[in-house]
């Protein structure tokens, strides 16, 4: 902690506190917190290790607040939330030898298709639609692919958590972001479970981030229970843009460098 200065320790706390909102409601929280690490002077091997202690904090903060209300019951979905646990430390097992920068290649394409599913798509509201798998299914299919991408490399996994709630299980927009808070918990704990072993995190600064993340979450969940759809789905489409045009803005992307752009 001493050796960052105390003007950036505020700039990661209150970082951490806009994450923690746009997390909570839509996912993408790792597109504001990963870069204000780098911009802090951490290697990117740290930024991304820390950044996955901070993350826990808010999906908890949220997941607990959506639980409070009833809107997604823990007791139930735990089974789905450890095999996130384990499918998320399988993959931060993976990326230590498969650099997560070729997965990146196609990620950008694929928010650009979720916002684009979720911007145009008819009749997406609060309420359930028609289910097209058991939950049993769902548990040992759609999970275990998004926690391990979530611990591989990470930007966008909430979005297609989403994405499976929404077009596979039929849940409405409010169900599946309170849902989707508890398996990104999952998979984040798995994965900062192994970078914790690999020893690459700066603790107090991504517990003091966390603090922010709670705070954002907290705020966040609440505007969402309020408002339901009307703020989910536009947030939602605003982060995955957002999300994919900061990947393929990298000069690294390697569809730039295959272009020669």
């Amino acid at each position: 902690m001493h050796d960052i200065a105390a003007h950036l320790l505020l700039f990661l706390f209150l970082a951490a506190i806009v994450a923690g909102f746009v997390d909570s409601i839509a996912g993408g929280g790792g597109l504001i917190t990963v870069p204000c690490l780098l911009l802090a002077g951490l290697p990117p091997l740290e930024a991304l290790a820390t950044n996955k202690v901070q993350g826990p904090f808010g999906a908890a903060s949220a997941t607990i607040a959506y639980a409070r209300k009833g809107h997604v019951k823990l007791s139930t979905q735990l089974p789905m939330a450890l095999i996130a646990f384990a499918a998320g430390g399988i993959g931060a097992l993976i990326a230590s030898h498969v650099p997560g920068k070729f997965l990146g290649a196609t990620i950008p394409f694929l928010l650009v298709g979720i916002a684009l599913f979720f911007a145009f798509k008819p009749n997406l509201s609060d309420q359930d639609s028609t289910r097209r798998i058991s939950p049993a299914v769902f548990a040992v299919t759609a999970v275990p692919f998004v926690a391990l991408y979530d611990g591989v490399f990470g930007p966008g996994a909430g979005s297609f958590y989403m994405l499976g709630f929404v077009l596979l299980a039929g849940f409405g927009m409010l169900k599946a972001t309170a849902h989707t808070k508890l398996l990104n918990l999952g998979s984040n704990l798995g994965s900062l479970a192994v970078f914790a072993i690999n020893g690459a995190i700066l603790w107090k600064v991504g517990l003091l981030m966390g603090v922010g993340q709670l705070i954002g979450a907290q705020i966040g969940s609440s505007l969402a229970m309020r408002s339901g759809a009307k703020i989910i789905k536009p947030l939602l489409v605003i982060s995955c843009v957002a999300l994919a045009t900061k990947l393929l803005a990298d000069p690294a992307h390697p569809i730039r460098v295959w272009l020669g752009i």
